[in-house]
């Protein structure tokens, strides 16, 4: 879908003009793209790199216009399982144009970052703001999310939350290197903005990328710090997985060794066999309660020898690591 944008006031605004300086091609169909590779001149290869999410970030400098693919985090569902994903968006800036590729996960031009916008060129480099702005909320998100998921493994005893805690390491991979590879552009736009005519780059712009620059350095090493913290807790979660499930067989090894004395018992002393011993001696009220009482005490003698078992070894434990 082709949408056309006129730029008014400093605001971006949607018009039916097709002879707009502003193409916004969202999902672009065949005749779409047939379109713009034959009324814009754009490279097919370009054009199909736009809706490949696996397709390296790029500046190429054409006749005409100057083509860039950047990268920009794809839109979180939940059907994605906390794995995000990678989107490609295509800029192709004419000296009069701009034409922006992208797929249905595109914000658009809303928002503050596309307020006091003068030419097609501040356009452009807003854009590319916008997906470093773009990666830098994501990672806000990311870090809520696995404390969220560090708060439950402390109680958990299955791997699902830290499986979940593997996608989102595997998705800070991902993260660094579309970074990365974006902050390549930015360095080739800088160095080479002043040899390319057709862009329309003035030197207070391309002062501009240089903030592009250290904005997509700082959000790279922030990604960075979280995959290292990942990686170097990853370890210690698992353990905290396990250790959990100990405690639990610990405890319900416990409780089986506290009723065996009592099963033992109980089967000995059986309803017809203990009813044959006290009979014309108590009448059986009275004999099973105390038989229950027995039992009690004995499971709680049972208890509490277990516990001080367990406290002594502790302290042993104590005294041989000083």
């Amino acid at each position: 879908m082709i949408t056309y944008y006129r730029l008014e006031a400093g605001e971006v605004v949607a018009t039916q003009d097709n002879t707009a300086p502003i193409l916004l091609v969202i999902d672009p169909t065949p005749e779409e793209k047939a379109f713009l590779i034959k009324e814009h001149q754009i490279d097919e290869h370009n054009l199909a790199s736009t809706q490949d999410p696996f397709e390296l970030p790029r500046l190429e400098s054409e006749e005409n216009h100057l083509a860039v693919i950047f990268k920009e985090p794809k839109r979180y569902s939940s059907r994605d399982n906390f794995v995000f994903l990678i989107n490609a968006v295509g800029l192709f800036l004419y000296k009069d144009r701009l034409i922006v590729v992208a797929s249905s996960d595109f914000a658009g031009f809303a928002g503050r970052s596309f307020s006091k916008v003068h030419s097609i060129q501040v356009l452009f480099l807003r854009v590319l703001s916008s997906c470093i702005n773009h990666f830098i909320g994501h990672l806000q998100v990311i870090n809520e999310i696995a404390n969220s998921l560090e708060s439950k493994l402390m109680t958990s005893m299955e791997n699902r939350n830290l499986l979940l805690m593997f996608s989102i390491e595997k998705s800070l991979v991902y993260y660094i290197n579309a970074i990365s590879a974006n902050g390549r552009v930015i360095e080739r736009l800088k160095t080479n903005a002043k040899n390319i005519q057709t862009t329309g780059l003035t030197p207070e712009l391309i002062e501009y990328v240089d903030d592009l620059a250290i904005e997509n350095a700082q959000c790279l090493e922030q990604s960075q710090v979280y995959a290292n913290v990942f990686t170097g807790l990853m370890n210690a979660r698992a353990s905290v997985v396990s250790n959990n499930l100990n405690v639990l067989m610990k405890r319900l090894t416990v409780i089986n060794v506290v009723f065996m004395p009592l099963n033992v018992l109980a089967g000995i002393g059986g309803m017809s066999e203990f009813s044959m011993m006290t009979k014309g001696v108590v009448s059986w009220p009275f004999a099973y309660g105390v038989f229950m009482l027995a039992l009690t005490i004995i499971g709680l003698t049972t208890y509490w020898f277990l516990r001080w078992f367990e406290q002594k070894s502790l302290r042993d434990g104590n005294k041989m690591t000083r």
